[in-house]
């Protein structure tokens, strides 16, 4: 940590005293010492001064008028919190009484009158020097608390791109499988339904032939959309299986509900009229789904529910097509 260098960058000092004498006394002495100085003449003026401009050190008068030392203090403490500037209490009073009343009031240090001038230019120096360590202190806390919000922001991100399909901007088989072994868990302890649907473009090889890998791109975006808005709960899951296969999890879901939801998203691609002349089953896109249910038995893997899913996908295309067939898991 460099020193600071008052001879370049001089800290304000705030003077505060009803005693007009004092106040040039104080001025001269710290002036000689390089600083930058202002003068008010009691507390509610302080206050003001410090609302507009807070100073590095405030030397302030404990006895005064209107608003004696210790009030103005406290209430510079209560205004300003850890950005008040260290206060140098300078009293004629010298009992212990109201040595600790300073301190409670807020005051970082105290002088007594007479003032010993030696003694009063050491410690304005030692308290600016603390000062400025801590506010650096606190500069570099800040910046360290902003570096490590954004490194946790660009954290996530990356994750967020690594669990992702660059193409239709949903999960990607890899982040599929860990929610998959995820929510397996979580409903093998809550003995709860989970359910899984396995989705195929019918003739996508066709489509792609016929109209081109940038068409059947489109394609591909325009089935995540519908799959994507179909599983409208928070814990669903939607991702690209791999090539022109999809998948959903739905936690909490028994396989008739699976089906409605796979028969939603079969309609709602229809209703998309997506032009497909070389299907064999329609004049536009279609899909063929396989939808498995089960309550998942404790210290078991999903493997039998992602089996299970594709059989009947494998039966929906053995039967035509363009259709929904579901497979309830016996255990």
């Amino acid at each position: 940590m460099n020193e600071p260098d008052f001879h370049r960058d001089p800290p304000l000092i705030l003077i505060v005293d009803d005693e007009k004498t004092l106040r040039l006394v104080l001025r001269r002495a710290m002036e000689q010492e390089g600083y930058r100085v202002s003068e008010v003449g009691d507390g509610h003026q302080c206050l003001a001064f410090c609302t507009e401009q807070l100073p590095d050190i405030i030397l302030l008068d404990a006895m005064m008028p209107v608003m004696d030392g210790f009030t103005c203090c406290a209430q510079l403490q209560e205004r300003f919190g850890q950005k008040c500037p260290p206060v140098l209490m300078i009293t004629g009073l010298n009992n212990q009484e109201s040595v600790d009343r300073a301190f409670e009031a807020g005051a970082t240090d105290y002088i007594t009158k007479p003032i010993h001038w030696a003694v009063l230019r050491q410690r304005v120096r030692r308290l600016l020097h603390t000062h400025w360590v801590m506010a650096e202190l606190h500069r570099k806390i800040e910046q360290e608390r902003v570096l490590k919000a954004k490194l946790e922001e660009m954290n996530q991100e990356l994750q967020r791109l690594v669990d992702l399909d660059g193409l239709t901007q949903i999960a990607n088989r890899r982040a599929f499988d860990q929610a998959l072994q995820q929510e397996w868990k979580r409903l093998a302890r809550e003995q709860a339904p989970l359910s899984l649907i396995l989705c195929d473009i019918d003739f996508f090889k066709a489509y792609n032939d016929t109209y081109g890998h940038q068409a059947g791109d489109e394609c591909l975006k325009q089935v995540a959309d519908i799959l994507r808005k179909a599983a409208k709960r928070p814990a669903d899951v939607v991702a690209r299986y791999g090539g022109e296969e999809f998948v959903v999890i739905l936690p909490n879901t028994s396989l008739r509900g699976a089906m409605q939801v796979a028969e939603s998203i079969r309609s709602k691609l229809k209703s998309r009229a997506i032009v497909h002349e070389g299907s064999g089953v329609s004049k536009f896109v279609t899909l063929s789904c396989g939808v498995a249910g089960v309550i998942p038995p404790p210290k078991t893997t999903p493997d039998r529910l992602i089996a299970e899913a594709d059989q009947a996908l494998y039966k929906a295309k053995v039967e035509g097509r363009d259709r929904v067939v579901g497979n309830l898991v016996e255990v």
